[in-house]
C-alpha cells in the first residue's frame, strides 16, 4: 500500500516537472526556436488552427525562424496570425515563405524573463508541495484505518520527504539551466 502512494507521488510530480519544462519552453532566450510559435492560432477557414499544423516551422540559424506553409494561400492569413500574437516579432514575406528575424533581448527584458522563470519554478515547487500534501495524507488515513502501523507510516513518510526534496532540487536544477539560457548574450 506504501508502495502505492509512493508510486503515486512519484506520478503527480513527474507531471509536474514536464509541466514545468513545457512552460519555460516557451520563454524566449535570444535564439530563434520554433517553440516560439507554439501558441500562434492562425484563422483556417473559420477554424482556429495551431501553426504547427499548417505550416513548418524551421530555425536555420540563432537569429531567424523560418515558416513554410502547406497551403501557399494560407501565407498571408499566417503572416497576420504571427502580428497579432503579441510575440514582438515582425514577419517577411518572401515568396511562399515567411522568414521571421528574432530581434536579440535587452538587459532589462532579460532580467524579466529570469524573474518570470523564477516564479515558474515556484509554481512548480508549490504543485510538488501539493502532491507531498496529499501522499502524506494518504499515509495518515491509511495508519488511522489500521491498514498500515505505525512503523510503516513513519518509513513512508520519510520516503515521501526525501522524494520531494530530490525531486524539488531537479526543478532547481531546470529553473538555473534555463535562466543561464536566458541570461546568456
Amino acid at each position: 500500500m506504501i508502495d502505492d502512494v509512493i508510486q503515486e507521488l512519484t506520478d503527480g510530480i513527474a507531471k509536474s516537472i514536464e509541466a514545468l519544462r513545457r512552460e519555460l519552453a516557451k520563454v524566449r532566450t535570444g535564439r530563434a526556436h520554433p517553440s516560439i510559435l507554439d501558441r500562434v492560432r492562425v484563422d483556417y477557414y473559420g477554424t482556429l488552427t495551431p501553426l504547427s499544423q499548417m505550416a513548418n516551422i524551421g530555425a536555420p540559424d540563432g537569429s531567424m525562424l523560418t515558416v513554410k506553409p502547406w497551403e501557399k494561400s494560407q501565407a498571408q492569413a499566417i503572416d497576420k496570425a504571427i502580428r497579432e500574437a503579441s510575440l514582438g516579432l515582425n514577419p517577411q514575406m518572401s515568396g511562399d515563405m515567411i522568414r521571421i528575424p528574432i530581434p536579440p533581448l535587452t538587459e532589462d527584458r532579460r532580467k524579466e524573463l529570469v524573474k518570470q522563470t523564477k516564479r515558474d519554478g515556484e509554481d512548480g515547487k508549490i504543485a510538488i508541495r501539493k502532491h507531498r500534501r496529499d501522499a502524506l495524507d494518504m499515509l495518515t488515513s491509511l495508519q488511522k484505518d489500521g491498514d498500515i502501523s505505525e512503523d510503516d507510516s513513519d518509513r513512508g513518510k520519510k520516503r515521501v520527504e526525501e522524494l520531494v526534496a530530490s525531486r524539488v532540487k531537479d526543478v532547481d536544477n531546470v529553473v538555473s539551466d534555463r535562466e543561464s539560457q536566458i541570461m546568456e548574450v
